[in-house]
């Protein structure tokens, strides 16, 4: 795993690119230099009574402006704290944190489903070979957030629950509408979409990457308050547990049982 580093930010520029989901570039020389898709970072609140830092996945990553952007959802007083926060206002993370995805030139389907669309972009950039994606969404009021730029990167294919875009239903709805087909899959989303995303990858015989969404405490493996289970024993606990937060987000999905 990378080094981690604990750096004051400052806000390049925020956004809200849909009802209740903001858009924030970071200035993070440090954190920006050796991160990678699929890692995340832990922002830290200015309300002390907030102790602990939220988990945000890395959206993108520019290296030549020592820059990371996150697209987060607001969902309780941290995260809303953030939402108004603006240019030129520092905010402490610790990061990169976390193991992400493995990258090659196979031909890859990307797979995004709610907040676990954004970190998929930077996996998109990563990647070598041939690349599609889908993303899923709830509705329309979801502004099909992030839509556009994965298209600058992919053919991309949309699913919604109510059919209001693309296709009605879920990610493998679409997957099967379009016939489309690839040698290794990444997803990330929630966990029904994860869940059927690895029984499709294993009734296929493809290689498939699962990066699993857990609310996380310490975010550095110290608690153990995000553990999922796992075929093989952890060399820290002894027991077949891993730790969301440090030997992933990112599994290969053979690996966890879910």
């Amino acid at each position: 795993m990378a080094d981690k580093f604990k750096e004051e930010a400052v806000i390049i520029q925020q956004e809200e690119l849909a009802k209740g989901i903001y858009s924030m570039w970071l200035h993070a020389d440090k954190i920006s230099s050796v991160a990678k898709a699929g890692q995340f970072i832990g922002v830290y609140c200015q309300d002390g009574s907030r102790i602990l830092p939220r988990p945000i996945s890395i959206c993108e990553i520019d290296r030549a402006d020592q820059a990371v952007r996150i697209v987060y959802r607001v969902a309780g007083g941290g995260t809303a704290e953030f939402a108004r926060m603006g240019t030129g206002m520092p905010l402490n993370l610790i990061g990169p944190l976390g193991n992400g995805f493995p990258v090659g030139d196979k031909k890859a389907l990307v797979i995004g489903g709610g907040i676990g669309i954004p970190p998929m972009l930077q996996l998109l950039k990563e990647l070598d070979g041939e690349k599609q994606a889908v993303l899923g969404y709830r509705d329309m009021e979801q502004e099909l957030f992030l839509q556009k730029q994965f298209e600058e990167l992919a053919s991309v294919y949309v699913a919604t629950q109510d059919g209001s875009a693309g296709t009605k239903g879920t990610v493998l709805d679409a997957i099967r509408e379009h016939g489309l087909s690839a040698e290794v899959i990444y997803a990330c989303g929630p966990m029904p979409m994860l869940k059927a995303v690895k029984a499709y990858a294993k009734e296929h015989a493809l290689e498939c990457w699962i990066s699993l969404e857990e609310r996380m405490a310490c975010g550095v493996g110290a608690c153990l308050g995000c553990v999922c289970k796992t075929v093989h024993k952890d060399s820290h606990t002894h027991v077949n547990n891993a730790r969301i937060c440090t030997e992933g987000p990112v599994f290969s999905a053979e690996e966890v049982d879910i």
